[in-house]
């Protein structure tokens, strides 16, 4: 029989309330990071001379292609194999968990999301280009003007499904020693032995979360997006 009593302990609720403080924090900043750097990546990423696109797309082909669990164990574990990193002035950061995961996630995310922006550029219509070099705008105004706030209202739908996609990913922040949901939940399972019940509280924080963050971008999409939706008659 399953039994849930001792997920209500105060030690065990307060285990769980500092996983959620890091998942939250892991999630915020990450994405915070990886959409900032992906605005300009996505300009470049469209571009018409390989110099410049080439970089952006290997980078995101890379990334894309490889699991984020080998791209975090590569920044915690594999960065320190080198003493040149070691000596250096970062190394008090990338010796830190918590910055490690951070990094993995953005730069995850950031590729993702650069992909998803510059896709949204392209599709951008036609008319919406000329019309704004019509009145004179100079390449900057038009992608600061048009193509970009265009291009991030409609991405909102594909970057929900991102977003969601990130949180379930911070998860992996427990293989490297962070005391994230799922850590949390792997503590007690060591401490009690009792596999189930601390593993589906966690799911249910998860789909708690889950079900926020969708809710929050509805209403986004409502605002920003009523536009493109059919007009009644």
């Amino acid at each position: 029989m399953l039994d849930f009593a001792m997920l209500i302990e105060p030690d065990n609720l307060k285990l769980y309330a500092d996983g959620l403080l890091t998942t939250l924090k892991l999630l915020l900043v990450s994405l915070a990071c990886g959409l900032a750097v992906s605005v300009p990546l996505s300009v470049l990423r469209v571009a018409k001379s390989p110099l410049l696109y080439g970089p952006v797309w290997l980078y995101t082909y890379v990334i894309r292609g490889t699991p984020m669990l080998l791209q975090l164990y590569l920044i915690y574990y594999g960065l320190s194999q080198f003493a040149v990193v070691r000596d250096s002035l970062a190394w008090p950061l990338l010796s830190d968990a918590s910055f490690c995961a951070m990094l993995a996630l953005a730069i995850n995310t950031c590729a993702y999301t650069t992909e998803m922006l510059a896709g949204a550029i392209r599709a951008t219509s036609h008319g919406e280009v000329e019309a704004a070099k019509s009145v004179g705008m100079s390449r900057a105004t038009l992608y600061r003007r048009i193509l970009l706030p265009s291009a991030l209202r409609r991405s909102l739908p594909a970057y929900s499904n991102e977003v969601v996609m990130m949180l379930h990913a911070t998860s992996l922040a427990s293989t490297v020693t962070l005391l994230d949901i799922t850590g949390a939940a792997d503590r007690l399972y060591s401490t009690y032995y009792m596999p189930f019940e601390p593993f589906l509280a966690a799911a249910l924080v998860y789909l708690l979360l889950t079900w926020g963050l969708v809710r929050v971008f509805r209403q986004l999409e409502g605002r920003y997006l009523a536009y493109l939706a059919p007009r009644s008659h």
